[in-house]
């Protein structure tokens, strides 16, 4: 793969990750560390930019997206996959960034209701450019990203040169712990999880160009991830900044659009707002693009549904469901993906630790992680209550006292550690008693 290759796909991966989420979490982040900002942007690069990329590696290791499950029971590795790329798509994602996409890049210049309207012309024009996987590298990685970084650059330099404001004093729980808070804040934009599902298109974009090799895609993955993780870590540094210094334009900002809004409004005007209306449905378009072309790639190679009448069918569906309002797709569908997300990630884990040809014993890797998946789902249910104010309040004291990590919505993450821990410890007492028996 030529260079010019390689960076276009670089791009084109960091811009299917850069969702409008994914430019409003820092802001508001950076205000409430004030002065801490830059502390607590480290650990919140640790686990927003760290876990994709270490995910992206292992897929790219594994050479296919769908090997993260093999050793699972089908119906396991079945259902996981549903759960995570229709949670991704229709159900979840993709209505919020065509819900997000109107209310920060239409909204602001509309007074009427034209959502049903905007999710039909959004959902088309995804569906369109989606239906050319095969170009998907041409019109992201080297058109839509540049410009999209062109825009984001023309913002962040303006305030550079022109600060609205300075950092603040922080707020109590970014003056005790600034990194930590950073690092459980980075864990909740949850693009971990979205990482395992945009690495079908990665992994099929890499052999598209025609490099089948399994050295060769694990090498170009690592690379690929490389440019991801400088581009969006420069992001998330860029938009730190802009919040930490908005305290005096934004004070009472609730979430990171109004600070975005409000910063690109007094650098430039009404100009500034037509630029981050831009930026916001151009990020937006990319990662609808991408989860659409991961969706349809599943079910082509599972199910063997065409790549057309499942990108169509996603489609259809993610127009309908935005239309119920971006609160509602959050009650609903909020809890499986922070279910999901834990379970993701173990899967990473146990791929890494206990890999499969790495032992003589198969069927006891196999059930080991199924072991993983299972301690994860169960720990990563009481996460997902506790972080959804669910949780009886007894249950809530009792885990605060004896489940480690609990306030910091890993409690799911030690006892991964230790179920993996105690099969490798199984592992090597068997095989040192089948050498003595021998």
């Amino acid at each position: 793969m030529n260079r010019r290759d390689l960076a276009a796909i670089g791009f084109m991966t960091f811009a299917l990750f850069l969702g409008a989420g994914n430019l409003i979490y820092p802001p508001l982040m950076a205000q409430q560390a004030g002065e801490n900002w830059l502390v607590a942007i480290v650990g919140f690069l640790l686990t927003a930019v760290g876990l994709p990329a270490f995910t992206l590696v292992v897929l790219g290791r594994l050479s296919s997206a769908d090997k993260l499950t093999a050793l699972l029971p089908k119906w396991m590795d079945r259902s996981f996959w549903f759960l995570v790329l229709t949670t991704l798509g229709p159900a979840f994602v993709l209505p919020r960034a065509v819900t997000v996409a109107y209310e920060m890049g239409v909204k602001p210049f509309y007074s009427g209701n034209g959502l049903m309207v905007f999710s039909a012309l959004f959902c088309a024009l995804t569906l369109w450019l989606a239906l050319k996987p095969g170009k998907l590298v041409d019109y992201i990685g080297k058109v839509m990203t540049p410009a999209l970084i062109a825009m984001l650059a023309v913002l962040v330099i303006a305030a550079l040169v022109n600060p609205l404001g300075e950092p603040s004093q922080a707020i109590e729980i970014y003056q005790q712990a600034p990194t930590v808070n950073g690092l459980i804040q980075g864990y909740m934009t949850l693009d971990a999880i979205a990482a395992v599902a945009f690495g079908w298109v990665i992994i099929q974009t890499i052999r598209s160009k025609g490099i089948e090799d399994k050295k060769a895609i694990s090498y170009y993955t690592i690379r690929i991830a490389v440019i991801y993780s400088v581009l969006m870590s420069l992001c998330y540094l860029a938009m730190g900044y802009l919040g930490s210094t908005s305290s005096e334009i934004a004070p009472s900002a609730t979430n990171g659009g109004e600070i975005l809004t409000r910063y690109a409004a007094g650098e430039f005007g009404m100009l500034g707002q037509i630029l981050l209306a831009a930026i916001t449905l151009m990020a937006c378009l990319t990662t609808t693009i991408g989860l659409t072309n991961a969706n349809s790639e599943y079910y082509k190679n599972t199910y063997g549904v065409t790549f057309k009448v499942s990108a169509t069918v996603i489609m259809v569906l993610t127009a309908i469901i935005s239309n119920f309002g971006l609160e509602t797709i959050i009650e609903v569908s909020l809890p499986a993906i922070l279910i999901l997300c834990p379970i993701a990630i173990s899967l990473i884990i146990a791929m890494v630790l206990i890999p499969e040809k790495s032992e003589s014993n198969t069927p006891t890797i196999s059930m080991s992680h199924t072991v993983v998946v299972c301690i994860a789902a169960l720990f990563g249910t009481i996460d997902a209550l506790h972080i959804l104010g669910k949780l009886p309040e007894g249950i809530t004291a009792f885990c605060e006292q004896w489940l480690p990590l609990f306030s910091s919505h890993t409690s799911w993450l030690l006892p991964v550690f230790i179920t993996i821990f105690v099969h490798k410890l199984f592992n090597k007492t068997m095989i040192k008693n089948v050498a003595v028996n021998n």
